[in-house]
């Protein structure tokens, strides 16, 4: 068996690890630091990629647009032909393969960064309370520093490290939407807490529409989940013009024509026995078999009832050498949920909600009055678990003309065992409750996870210290300017709406509420908004705001008592009369509460006819 010594060793080619071996890379560059990343799969990307979520959620603002999150967009934007305004339920959506080449083009321009694909972890090494390293099926690898960046957390059951598994009570961290109890029938949640021990998983497939040439017929799979698992599965969907089943398939439409199927209303989110997950190895397989072929089931439903011009998108993921299944079917399970680490600190439920009659989560603090900020994200709180409706505290908000939810960020002690040194997690295993973990979970929250830990760990190596090391004072704060001054992707950690990296001062102002956590704005708005706004900043490139298609828009402007804005266009013959505004820009948004009805404007930006909205980027008055 082949040894290799790194001094950080990334395991899991997923969402949060393949950003923590980049940004380790990329931060240890000049300095010598090694960092070995080792994956399963021969994509890197994770859920983003692999897992066929090609159609990410949360952090959809333009000012939390940053870090590797942010690089993901922008590089996304200069390749995927035909834009990313495709589907309804993101405003991002992309050929699977076109996400997965740019992670393996980020990770060969390193040369001190050696992905190794194709290999499970089999062992945790350790000495002691320190663990060491990782043996995989064909060789070992010992590591200064070890990130565990698996979707299940793997290396937290392979080294015996204390972790979370399943719901906690309310009574623990008095979070408002955890059951009072796991074993009192009369409990409102206890039908989901003992049929669901987690969050269900889904296996993406991705369609196409083969217009005129009938699709090849999908085939039943061997364990076929019967029609009525799918019975009016987009029967709320569509309107006079749209029939419900093209607006079910506009959820997550693809370019080329494809459609991304990860639908939870009657669809393929898969929830039987998840305790299968972790019971072994081949428990695990036994699920992830059921889960495929419960998708596929799907799949041949749609097809059987609307129409078979609809089939598999096939050689959409790439083929895996021995097996049968159809390339249209991702590489892996979306996986939700995972073993939670018992860290420093544990996000919970009132760690992601808004302040009372505020549009923020409070900043997390340190025992010694420093803010531990150091990622962020904003989606609100969702669960899956099929047949159940999960009642959940609200944190949306109504915000360039549609719902988005409400800012939080992720503490520094989350990432960080309690007892254990030489190890951080950076995917789905922080330290979280089984709550919270529904906003946690998000693919641009975990890209920020990875881009920190993997930081971190660059910062452990250069200071020779442990991960714990860096959680509070002088340290913690190296590793928060470390991510808003990165060369190549700077991070934001502090949530506010109306400045982003394309602003002049935007480095500034982060650094100003790490320095002074107690005048962070619950709002979310830097009070000189104005300022930011007109002061781009000209070392950053402008294409992170860059749209695909942009079109000069004309017409009177009216909102509505929904909250919504809407436009009596005059300009464009092919589309509606009366169309849908929607903004990632504060700007935009702030320009949309000063306007007054029928007041005629002009409106540059993107169209996107699954959603029936009009991007905006610029608004002209007339």
């Amino acid at each position: 068996m082949d040894l290799i010594t790194a001094d950080i060793l990334v395991v899991g080619g997923g969402t949060g690890g393949s950003a923590a071996a980049i940004q380790a890379a990329r931060r240890g560059a000049t300095q010598g630091i090694s960092v070995v990343l080792v994956s399963e799969h021969p994509w890197l990307g994770g859920m983003l990629t692999s897992a066929g979520v090609s159609a990410p959620d949360g952090n959809e603002l333009a000012a939390f647009q940053t870090g590797l999150w942010g690089a993901f967009l922008q590089a996304l934007r200069q390749r995927q032909p035909g834009g990313l305004d495709n589907g309804w339920v993101s405003f991002f959506t992309y050929d699977p393969a076109v996400g997965a080449q740019i992670f393996a083009d980020w990770v060969a321009a390193l040369p001190n960064l050696n992905w190794i694909a194709g290999q499970k972890p089999r062992e945790v090494l350790r000495q002691g309370d320190r663990v060491t390293g990782v043996q995989f099926d064909d060789l070992t690898v010992k590591a200064t520093i070890t990130l565990d960046g698996t979707e299940l957390g793997d290396l937290l059951a392979l080294g015996n490290v204390p972790y979370r598994w399943g719901w906690e009570t309310r009574d623990l961290w008095n979070e408002p939407s955890a059951p009072v109890s796991l074993t009192d029938p009369s409990d409102s949640l206890y039908a989901i807490t003992q049929q669901y021990p987690v969050q269900s998983p889904t296996w993406v497939v991705v369609m196409q529409d083969y217009g005129a040439a009938f699709a090849p017929e999908i085939a039943a799979p061997p364990q076929q989940s019967p029609d009525a698992c799918f019975e009016g599965a987009w029967a709320n969907y569509g309107d006079a013009e749209t029939p419900a089943g093209e607006a079910f398939l506009n959820y997550g439409r693809l370019p080329g024509d494809r459609f991304m199927i990860n639908w939870p209303h009657q669809g393929n989110d898969y929830g039987v026995g998840l305790s299968r997950l972790v019971d072994s190895e081949a428990a695990r397989s036994q699920y992830e078999q059921a889960a495929q072929w419960h998708s596929q089931s799907f799949a041949r439903y749609i097809q059987t009832h609307l129409g078979q011009r609809y089939g598999l998108a096939e050689g959409t993921f790439p083929q895996i050498a021995g097996s049968s299944t159809n390339s249209a079917f991702a590489l892996m399970p979306y996986y939700r949920e995972s073993r939670r680490l018992i860290g420093l600190t544990t996000v919970c439920e009132g760690s992601i909600l808004p302040v009372n009659g505020a549009q923020a989560a409070a900043l997390p603090m340190t025992a010694a009055g420093h803010t531990s900020a150091i990622a962020l994200g904003n989606y609100p709180n969702d669960h899956h678990y099929p047949g159940f409706d999960m009642p959940l505290a609200p944190k949306a908000i109504s915000w360039g003309g549609r719902q988005t939810g409400t800012p939080f960020t992720i503490p520094y002690g989350a990432l960080v065992p309690h007892a254990i040194d030489g190890l951080l997690t950076c995917e789905k295993n922080i330290s979280v409750s089984h709550i919270a973990n529904g906003a946690t979970r998000l693919q641009p929250v975990v890209l920020g996870i990875g881009q920190a830990a993997g930081m971190a760990a660059a910062l452990c190596i250069e200071q020779t210290c442990e991960p714990r090391d860096l959680a509070d004072g002088k340290k913690l704060r190296s590793l928060q300017t470390a991510l808003i001054t990165e060369p190549d992707a700077p991070s934001a950690l502090i949530p506010l709406f109306n400045s982003s990296p394309t602003h002049l001062h935007w480095q500034t102002l982060q650094q100003h509420y790490l320095t002074h956590p107690h005048r962070y704005p619950l709002t979310a708005h830097h009070p000189n908004a104005a300022s930011f706004h007109s002061a781009p900043n000209p070392s950053l490139s402008p294409s992170i705001h860059k749209i695909s298609a942009p079109n000069v828009f004309s017409g009177h402007f009216f909102t509505t008592d929904k909250n919504q804005y809407k436009l009596h266009q005059n300009t464009v013959h092919n589309l509606p009369k009366c169309i849908t505004l929607v903004a990632d820009k504060s700007e935009i948004t702030e320009t949309f509460l000063k306007l007054k009805n029928n007041q005629s404007i002009e409106v540059l930006g993107t169209w996107n006819a699954a959603g029936e909205w009009l991007l905006c980027q610029q608004i002209f008055k007339s």
